[in-house]
């Protein structure tokens, strides 16, 4: 499955683009499209629209923690090599995104708070989001493959 084309449709559906990566990887997750939706839905905007981390490295994250986190408490060797895979995710992401994970400096606007943007052809056309959403998807398609899943 191409996770990454799967979250950029699911964007232009009008998912957040929290949800968008989250959603795309219910495959390989299992959760439900419920339960995706809204462990995903404060995220989009970069946290409520507060511009902050972008949402889908939130949504790309919650999947990496869904697949591969998890461990026993005070097991500081499996949660340093969590922490690693994300900081690797995020490195990736940052390199090839233009410099940077905060939504504000993605979309070059501090317009913080509000309702969400509605969802125009010039919304589309404006925004780096549809591009970022494919992005995220793919890196963790990347590194699904690397870590051996053939389901990819």
């Amino acid at each position: 499955m191409n996770h990454a084309k799967s979250a950029e449709k699911l964007f232009y559906e009008k998912y957040n683009c929290s949800q968008a990566v989250v959603c795309a990887f219910s495959d390989l997750t299992g959760l439900d499209e419920k339960t995706a939706l809204a462990i995903s839905s404060s995220f989009g905007g970069g946290f409520g629209r507060m511009r902050e981390v972008c949402g889908t490295v939130s949504g790309a994250c919650m999947v990496l923690g869904l697949l591969f986190g998890g461990y026993t408490p005070g097991d500081n060797a499996a949660k340093a090599a969590h922490y690693a895979l994300i900081q690797d995710f995020m490195a990736r992401f940052k390199a090839r995104a233009g410099g940077s994970y905060i939504c504000r400096e993605l979309l070059g606007e501090a317009q913080v708070g509000g309702a969400p943007s509605e969802r125009t052809p010039d919304f589309y056309k404006k925004r780096p989001c549809p591009k970022l959403v494919y992005l995220a998807a793919k890196i963790v398609d990347e590194i699904l493959i690397e870590k051996g899943y053939t389901n990819v």
